[in-house]
């Protein structure tokens, strides 16, 4: 086992985007649009956890690079039966941040489950995935959009 070396790479402008769901009954996900959770503002909670979490990344994954993050924003947003986060991760560095929006959106999900789990228990963390990355590389890279169901 080893960590890769990037040093011989130049630094170059790269930036993660990554997405995951916490589904929840719509009863559960009122509470969140309401602010009506016990613990307080569920939505400003995930999206304190995410940047954290990006922040952190090196500390939760073995063998990840740390690195200079220029901006990570992370959004949070209640929908029918669930709530979406969203974090977009920047650096101008030698290695992506693709992990670091991973561990943003991972975080900001455990951090309403957290929050929620005593309104209900069976939720579900699902659909944690990279939307897109740029930079590096390996250049642009966009996850593409399933095709509708008839």
């Amino acid at each position: 086992m080893k960590m890769i070396d990037v040093g011989a790479k130049r630094k170059t402008e790269r930036v993660a985007v990554a997405r995951g769901r916490v589904s929840m009954a719509d009863a559960t996900a009122g509470i969140v649009r309401r602010g009506e959770s016990e613990k307080g503002d569920v939505i400003a909670a995930a999206r304190l956890a995410g940047i954290l979490a990006a922040k952190r990344t090196p500390d939760l994954v073995p063998l990840c690079h740390p690195i200079a993050l220029t901006g990570v924003d992370v959004e949070a947003r209640v929908e029918d039966g669930g709530v979406v986060i969203e974090a977009t991760v920047r650096t101008r560095d030698r290695t992506g941040v693709e992990m670091e929006a991973l561990a943003a959106v991972s975080a900001g999900c455990l951090t309403v489950y957290d929050m929620l789990k005593r309104y209900e228990r069976g939720m579900r963390i699902e659909s944690v995935e990279l939307l897109e990355k740029r930079g590096g590389r390996s250049g642009h890279w966009r996850r593409a959009r399933p095709a509708r169901k008839r």
